[in-house]
């Protein structure tokens, strides 16, 4: 059985930011030749099964990608000189979230206190004679996590990237452009170093078509 995790109305709201404004994690490890004429390649055969048509569908969100970045594909694997491959994980997350409701004042408290005063006092009012109402709702919160890696034909280790992301986004085909744009960003970049990138999607696109990814802030996670 899924763990469901308690939050409270402030945590439900900085979720809800993520629905516009995408943050991914990135760590891309790279020994990236200085000189690489050929950049020809096939994509790695899938288990047979993760080969399902969204699966190929994210591959052209990564074929263009590549495209974009000088890499060609190859006629076909004897004449390639890279192999890429794509793996890709959505968990639901439910999340329990708690508002607390003064029926005398009213109005909303986060954190499961209100403030009056100088102090804190967890769901009761001293002017009111009774426990605060609490609301409680059940939100989802899905975690993505997309590895994208590039190796020789003779199967050297040249680049290797995770993106991870969590947000209120149900449908993976609407973030998912993100989530490649996230893997190249910079490529191929310092190797080992963390960043993070924030990508912003159009509210209206959500529960319309899948949004094309904006251009991309990254900015170096030095925590």
């Amino acid at each position: 059985m899924k763990k469901i995790l308690t939050l409270v109305a402030a945590a439900s709201l900085l979720l809800s930011g993520c629905a516009t404004t995408l943050r991914s994690n990135v760590t891309a490890f790279n020994d990236w030749p200085a000189d690489l004429p050929d950049k020809s390649y096939v994509f790695d055969t899938p288990a047979p099964a993760e080969d399902t048509l969204e699966y190929r569908s994210y591959l052209g969100l990564l074929n263009n990608e590549l495209a974009r970045l000088g890499f060609t594909p190859a006629s076909d694997a004897a004449t390639a000189k890279l192999k890429v491959a794509m793996h890709f994980r959505t968990i639901d997350q439910p999340v329990r979230v708690l508002q607390a409701y003064d029926p005398f004042w009213g109005g909303y408290y986060g954190r499961g206190y209100y403030a009056r005063g100088p102090f804190y006092r967890p769901y009761y009012d001293p002017f009111f004679a009774g426990p605060l109402e609490v609301d409680e709702s059940i939100q989802h919160v899905y975690e993505r996590q997309l590895r994208v890696t590039i190796n020789g034909i003779d199967g050297k280790k040249l680049f290797d990237a995770t993106v991870s992301n969590a947000s209120r986004v149900q449908a993976t085909p609407r973030v998912m452009p993100a989530l490649v744009q996230s893997a190249f960003a910079g490529f191929p970049g310092r190797s080992g170093q963390p960043y993070r990138i924030d990508i912003k999607i159009d509210p209206k696109l959500e529960e319309q078509e899948a949004p094309a990814a904006a251009p991309a802030k990254v900015a170096s996670d030095k925590s």
